[in-house]
């Protein structure tokens, strides 16, 4: 038996778009049932975003504190952000990022796991990448507004990072999901078969 995700999609009756945002929507839709009946589901449409795993030389995270205001918390998160435009391809969008967001750029980049964040309600999907050879990148920083003036910036180590997690005391989930897959692909002496920085997404398709 392989384990494996399969796409499907049911029959719907009837749609309509209650709320729109500036980034999101919300969708609500009549969805024919296996046994024949319809019912509702609402659910965020969601561009899809990335996130980044950088590490450094001394398998340090890099990570950003950021105020998430529907959780009321400053979680500590890897750098990440949406996919802005159609059809974007995910790695220049991830690299943005984590320019944007720590002002480093890496020249090694591999795709560490694809998700999709909360698909009960929301259509969210995350690339997540693992970026190495890190640098500081040239020219001026980005300037940042809002939520972002406030980042913190930290190196930490990734042994710290797993006991973190499993302590309950982060809860991003890029981070986690970064951080343990990381771990794993380490365990399993599978770091080489990480998928290249531009493999197929179905979840969002792009241009190469």
């Amino acid at each position: 038996m392989t384990i494996k995700d399969t796409p499907q999609e049911w029959e719907i009756r009837a749609t309509d778009t209650p709320f729109v945002g500036n980034k999101t929507s919300v969708r609500t839709d009549d969805v024919v049932m296996p046994d024949g009946s319809v019912v509702r589901r609402d659910y965020q449409v969601h561009p899809g975003s990335v996130a980044v795993l950088a590490v450094d030389d001394e398998d340090r995270v890099l990570l950003i504190k950021q105020y998430r205001h529907p959780v009321r918390h400053k979680l500590w998160e890897i750098p990440a952000g949406l996919l802005d435009v159609p059809g974007e391809n995910p790695l220049h969008a991830a690299q943005r990022e984590l320019y944007e967001e720590a002002h480093v750029k890496a020249e090694d980049w591999r795709v560490l796991t694809d998700v999709y964040t909360t698909a009960g309600g929301c259509d969210e999907a995350v690339r997540i990448f693992l970026a190495r050879d890190l640098s500081e990148a040239e020219g001026e920083r980005f300037e940042v507004e809002d939520e972002e003036a406030d980042l913190e910036h930290a190196r930490v180590p990734l042994a710290e990072l797993v006991r973190g997690v499993l302590a309950g005391e982060l809860h991003n989930n890029c981070l986690v999901v970064g951080v343990l897959s990381l771990v794993a692909a380490r365990a399993s002496g599978g770091m080489d078969d990480l998928r290249p920085a531009d493999a197929e997404w179905p979840a969002r398709p792009f241009v190469a």
